[in-house]
């Protein structure tokens, strides 16, 4: 009997970010098995009007345009509390961080005497400490997280350092189960067009925040600009760090380029035609145990990355000849940016870096270990 699930997430496609990619694949592989998926959501830049199966809803962004902060967060949990009240019958809920959304859907789910399923791609309050929040929020924050993890029938995770983060929290349990992470295989390719960007060019694509770090690149290649006049640096994204790190650019006279958001065809293009893709996990910022997803996207479009700072991925790349990794050190990166323009851009090595990806990392199979754990979730 097909299931009746809702999904309640504050990012959904077409917006672009690892939780929008990693649930789009989920309700991809749970409409493929024949259950019924309704995603409650917010309205974005760029993104359709409500339609059967996605219902937007209006919310407060960040100047970033981010659903970022105690007052966004508020303008997304406080009407989804309603219409998860007034949504028809279902048979479970999956929900996203932050843990406020999910403190909402456990009481709502109880109200409507139905479980959920919390989908961890991190753990906030670890998080919250990484990055030097007051003791006594991350106190409050860690107690909240735990009270929302305890009530989920399922808790699924990214990876084995995201589990035992969760399990600290509520203890070791079965229901805390790894499905894995990855990225779009199909729209992120090494076939396609490279854009309009000519010569050579460096391109780092996400989020510009405190726990990426992104601006021991803009620091690494203010370092080596005057050598190699013709590169240049092309960020895409936006985050809290954004402005800081346009200043500091500018003060350097250095040519990098501020983009913003742009789509995942434009994010493919600008990525084919790059020296390197660029990507970080600053340390000690509570995220050490981090997948950098924006990794993957650019070795799925056959793109050698640069990696700065810490997570698994940082052996991953040494160890598979996909790039190379560094410390989180400006100098590390500006070597490794000058080593990266000697590198011969040959298409037989960024097609076995693309079908590495295919075969390790896509979303595809990430999705289907995830709908297989709802489906088990909702019926025992």
């Amino acid at each position: 009997m097909p299931l009746r699930v809702l999904v309640a997430t504050r990012i959904y496609a077409p917006e672009t970010g690892a939780a929008a990619f990693r649930l789009a694949a989920m309700v991809k592989a749970l409409e493929g098995r024949g259950h019924r998926v309704t995603v409650l959501t917010t309205s974005a830049p760029g993104s359709r009007k409500s339609s059967p199966t996605v219902r937007r809803w209006p919310v407060l962004r960040d100047k970033s345009g981010a659903v970022r902060g105690y007052v966004q967060y508020a303008s997304f949990d406080i009407p989804l509390f309603f219409r998860l009240l007034t949504a028809p019958a279902f048979d479970l809920i999956v929900v996203e961080p932050p843990p406020t959304t999910g403190v909402v859907v456990r009481i709502a789910a109880a109200l409507r005497r139905r479980p959920f399923v919390y989908f961890a791609a991190d753990v906030s309050s670890v998080a919250a400490e990484g990055i030097g929040v007051s003791p006594a929020v991350v106190r409050v924050l860690r107690a909240v997280e735990r009270w929302t993890l305890s009530g989920a029938r399922r808790i699924l995770t990214v990876s084995e350092g995201v589990s035992t983060a969760v399990a600290s929290l509520i203890g070791p349990s079965d229901r805390i189960i790894n499905v894995g992470t990855g990225v779009d295989t199909e729209q992120f390719t090494s076939d396609g067009p490279t854009g309009t960007d000519k010569g050579r060019y460096f391109v780092y694509a996400g989020t510009m925040s405190e726990i990426q770090g992104a601006g021991v690149f803009v620091d690494g290649f203010i370092a080596i600009a005057k050598e190699f006049p013709d590169v240049r640096l092309v960020m895409l994204g936006q985050g809290v760090e954004g402005d800081a790190l346009r200043e500091r650019a500018q003060a350097a006279a250095a040519p990098i380029e501020f983009r913003g958001n742009v789509d995942g065809g434009q994010v493919s293009a600008a990525l084919r035609g790059s020296v390197a893709g660029l990507a970080s996990v600053r340390p000690s910022r509570g995220y050490d145990f981090a997948f950098a997803t924006k990794a993957l996207v650019s070795l799925s479009c056959g793109t050698p990355v640069i990696y700065a700072g810490v997570g698994p991925l940082k052996d991953i790349i040494a160890d598979e000849g996909l790039g190379v990794s560094v410390e989180w050190d400006a100098a590390e990166v500006a070597a490794a940016m000058r080593a990266a323009l000697t590198w011969p851009q040959d298409p037989a090595e960024r097609q076995r870096i693309s079908q590495w990806v295919e075969e390790n990392y896509s979303l595809t199979g990430v999705g289907a270990k995830a709908a297989a754990v709802i489906e088990v979730a909702a019926r025992d």
